[in-house]
């Protein structure tokens, strides 16, 4: 499926949002390799957390102050079994430091791997940081909330970003995103 059909039709199942966009690598290609730290602080590669058929990664703004992704890392629980009999890992993304990762997922029982990006390398190399906060700001190094199914050899095979921060998309989308991919 091209890119712009498959951003269409995840953009006709999400009610009221008809703002998807394209943001970062490109289906098909190769993007940077990611080494980060997890919420433990084990350094972790995208290979080791991806499933037999690769992986679904997930850039989230941080889990420390957004409501918006707290939610969204709350609801992804429910999907990583889904996505695990799929052959697929689950994986989310941030700024935020090792240990507010840990604390999350801790409090909140997150059954899936947070990573990460202190200093936004990853971030940056993936050409996903929100430009809209300054240096002198909190937010400054978050991630364009987006979610990316890399295949095993880590190559992009679907991806979905929604303009914007507040929305984002449901379990079911995901799950349709990666149903409808060929394997």
């Amino acid at each position: 499926m091209k890119l712009a059909g498959l951003l269409l039709s995840l953009t006709l199942m999400i009610p009221g949002v008809a703002l998807a966009y394209d943001i970062g690598p490109a289906v098909g290609t190769t993007p940077p390799k990611i080494s980060a730290p997890d919420q433990t602080g084990a350094v972790r590669d995208l290979h080791s957390i991806s499933g037999d058929k690769g992986l679904v990664l997930v850039f989230f703004r941080s889990a420390k102050w957004c409501p918006f992704c707290q939610a969204q890392l709350m609801s992804l629980k429910d999907a990583a079994a889904p996505l695990k009999e799929r052959g697929y890992g689950l994986a989310g993304i941030s700024y935020d430091p090792v240990d507010v990762l840990g604390q999350f997922t801790q409090k909140r029982e997150i059954n899936f791997t947070l990573l990460s990006d202190q200093g936004s390398k990853s971030i940056d190399a993936w050409k996903l940081r929100d430009a809209q906060y300054p240096a002198t700001s909190f937010a400054y190094g978050v991630p364009e909330p987006s979610i990316f199914v890399l295949a095993p050899n880590g190559k992009v095979k679907a991806k979905i970003a929604l303009q914007g921060y507040k929305v984002r998309p449901s379990n079911a989308d995901i799950l349709a995103m990666v149903d409808g991919l060929k394997h």
